[in-house]
């Protein structure tokens, strides 16, 4: 279970501090669904209702396409990616062997990504997982279109056994060709918002094939999902979520999440966009974003500890690493860190990051600390139930609806018309 210390905020707090009375109400409110936007709420039960739905299947297609494919091209955009990407980077950073690569695209218009990703390719064989709720979204469905006549050209009438859909139970444009084609296809729920989907077949499928083991990752999210039920200040989304509304209400608007473990990036940009879209709403909202530490202690080092007093950092920690590594010794010293030699990278990184932490609660900056055992199936769904968990009870006490997100579409509208859609004003 994720364990959060709020040691490092508290000499920040102003009168009693974090109001765990107001978190009790939207923890509250959460549960019981008597909120704005409690109609998307089913990724609350959704690993207990996806082990007894589709995830017998899911594991079923990762193992065709691993036995049969050197690569999975995943095509999404926003939550129907960025929880899979997380994953897969934080659990499997580097491919084991047998692994197809799993490569990203419809998550931008660079058609200098797309052909990076065909040129990594090659003539590998394939298969495709497009995952859209509508099959409209423009970025993954110029994807989608260029790589279905890739698999067109290579498998010729057997293209279609090699595309699998992740997209809405019963319409939408995607859920009709898949029909009409005989793809194999996955739920998107209905009650079950795009960031939020990660315990879905949106991310599970993608997990599966690059050989992360979604079993244990379901069956760890069920029971953190109990645990995070708590109704108490001992459950560590209340202390995470009212620390950081506390701390916005004093004028600490930008929250930074940062890591020691470069394989966290994308689980940062996912956290950013869960809690970006829940929260920036109705002209208020803490900004997330995200470093990576110690890299960027030498680029936005300077800066945070010295900038604008607006920012609170929270840090992920895994307190057991999956590795070790000695540090050797010279002779000659030339270098003058024969002091650490022989002792283990992963310890100087702890002691980083407690030295880190210091200086920036000595320079304003409040510090709270997630703390998870190790990098596995199991830390990664407490991180993901834990943040979800979170965000709801976080957004609610903010006072806005956590699961819509209706400034997305501003954009679209512009785009359609410059590009001459018919019909677009």
């Amino acid at each position: 279970m994720v364990k959060v210390n709020l040691k490092g905020a508290e000499m920040f707090f102003k009168g009693n501090g974090p109001d765990y009375s107001a978190a009790a109400a939207a923890h509250k409110t959460l549960s019981e669904g008597t909120g704005a936007g409690s109609d998307f709420r089913g990724w609350l039960t959704i690993p207990e209702i996806i082990k007894e739905t589709e995830l017998d299947r899911i594991v079923k297609a990762a193992e065709l396409i691993r036995s049969r494919s050197k690569a999975l091209i995943v095509i999404g955009i926003g939550g129907s990616y960025l929880g899979a990407r997380g994953a897969i980077e934080l659990l499997r950073p580097i491919p084991a062997e047998d692994d197809p690569q799993v490569f990203f695209a419809g998550n931008g218009l660079s058609a200098d990504y797309l052909n990076d990703i065909l040129a990594k390719l090659g003539d590998k064989d394939f298969d495709v997982n497009v995952i859209s709720k509508s099959g409209t979204t423009l970025e993954p469905a110029v994807s989608f279109r260029i790589f279905r006549e890739l698999l067109a050209k290579k498998y010729g009438k057997d293209a279609d056994k090699h595309i699998f859909a992740t997209t809405d139970k019963a319409r939408g444009v995607l859920k009709g060709l898949a029909n009409e084609n005989g793809w194999e296809s996955f739920i998107i729920p209905d009650d079950v918002g795009g960031r939020f989907s990660v315990l879905t077949a949106v991310g599970l499928l993608p997990m599966a094939v690059a050989g992360i083991d979604v079993r244990k990752v379901i069956d760890c999210a069920i029971e953190e999902m109990k645990a995070l039920d708590v109704r108490s200040p001992e459950n560590p989304t209340w202390q995470y979520a009212a620390a950081r509304q506390h701390l916005y209400q004093n004028g600490f608007g930008v929250e930074i999440l940062g890591a020691y473990e470069p394989s966290f990036r994308f689980m940062a940009e996912w956290w950013k966009q869960l809690y970006g879209e829940s929260e920036g709403k109705d002209g208020i909202g803490i900004f997330p974003a995200s470093v990576e530490f110690t890299a960027d202690l030498h680029s936005m080092g300077q800066y945070i500890q010295e900038g604008p007093r607006m920012l609170f950092e929270s840090i992920v920690r895994f307190t057991k690493p999956l590795s070790k590594y000695a540090i050797p010794f010279d002779d000659a010293d030339a270098d003058g860190l024969n002091y650490v030699a022989g002792r283990d990278l992963s310890e100087v990184g702890a002691v980083a990051a407690d030295a880190v932490k210091e200086a920036h609660i000595s320079g304003g900056v409040p510090n709270i600390e997630i703390d998870l055992d190790s990098r596995d199936e199991a830390g990664f769904a407490a991180l993901v139930c834990f943040f979800e968990v979170a965000c709801g009870i976080s957004g609610y006490i903010s006072g806005v609806n956590p699961f819509n997100q209706p400034g997305v579409e501003a954009y679209k509208k512009n785009m359609f018309r410059m590009l001459g859609k018919p019909g677009a004003k």
